[in-house]
């Protein structure tokens, strides 16, 4: 199980990361909260259409879950691309990635996982080191509120995954950010969002990095700890930087080669970690 977990969690982050990159493309033609909104509306009707929830026979708690779960989806995507409109992506996303690493510390139940935390901590500092002298306050407000929505992403997503088969949370919290997101799209791009090419690349937008890894990330916690799962999430930076290396050539150097052994190693040190505790268990019952 926590093998697969982890695959799943692997796979998520690498279709994010080549999804960001055909998001870039966007960003001209539909600005950064253009292309949230496109791509969370595209996501949300084709999940309620394949997946077809049921709106009938649920109890507060479910809704509230769902509702926790958008929003947080909804901010975390707004915030994130408003502060790679201001600040590089390296910084950007190691300063977001502290949320879900303060949450692995806060929801760990063994010593161990506060170590490998820590240890993924300081590799995402070193990952993002030599842009940091470019931030600006708004950029990496931005970021820091992001890493907020994310850690709030995985604890509602977890609720909502123990709360609603298959992937029918989902598709109702995608339907929740669209509708919050949907409203600055309008203001940012107005008439471009429609442009038949905008909508082309919005949808594989959608389908890289809304679609395949938020249904993966739902499949993954619920079969890893959330603590577990947290730190997996500081993988992220480390397959930016990889893929980058892969795809365009960019160049690592030692002291980022240094810092993604640091986040792998915390990874497979997460992984291999026992929890004491189920997801359900882990996750704070405050909707139960």
């Amino acid at each position: 199980m926590t093998s697969v977990g982890t695959g799943l969690v692997l796979g998520a982050a690498l279709s994010v990361q080549f999804g960001s990159a055909v998001a870039a493309l966007l960003f001209p033609r539909a600005g950064a909260a253009g292309v949230v909104a496109l791509r969370l509306v595209i996501a949300a009707i084709a999940l309620l259409i394949v997946c077809r929830p049921r709106l009938r026979g649920h109890r507060r708690g479910d809704w509230l879950a769902v509702a926790g779960f958008g929003v947080a989806m909804g901010g975390m995507n707004g915030l994130f691309y408003q502060a790679i409109d201001r600040i590089p992506l390296g910084p950007a996303v190691t300063l977001e990635v502290l949320g879900p690493l303060t949450l692995a510390v806060v929801t760990a139940r063994r010593r161990s996982s506060w170590l490998w935390a820590a240890l993924a901590l300081a590799g995402v500092v070193l990952l993002g080191y030599q842009g940091f002298d470019r931030l600006n306050l708004a950029g990496a407000g931005f970021a820091l509120g992001a890493g907020v929505m994310w850690a709030g992403y995985i604890v509602f997503s977890a609720r909502t995954g123990q709360r609603f088969p298959k992937a029918d949370g989902l598709a109702l919290a995608l339907a929740v950010a669209a509708v919050i997101t949907l409203p600055f799209g309008i203001a940012d791009a107005g008439a471009a969002l429609l442009d038949p090419a905008t909508v082309g690349l919005g949808a594989v937008v959608a389908l890289m990095s809304s679609m395949l890894p938020y249904t993966m990330e739902l499949l993954a916690l619920r079969r890893l700890p959330t603590s577990t799962f947290a730190v997996l999430m500081s993988l992220g930076p480390a397959v930016a930087v990889l893929a980058g290396f892969v795809v365009l050539g960019q160049r690592l150097s030692p002291l980022e080669l240094v810092a993604v052994a640091l986040v792998i190693v915390a990874s497979a040190g997460a992984v291999s970690t026992p929890s004491r505790a189920p997801v359900a268990d882990a996750v704070p019952a405050g909707t139960r």
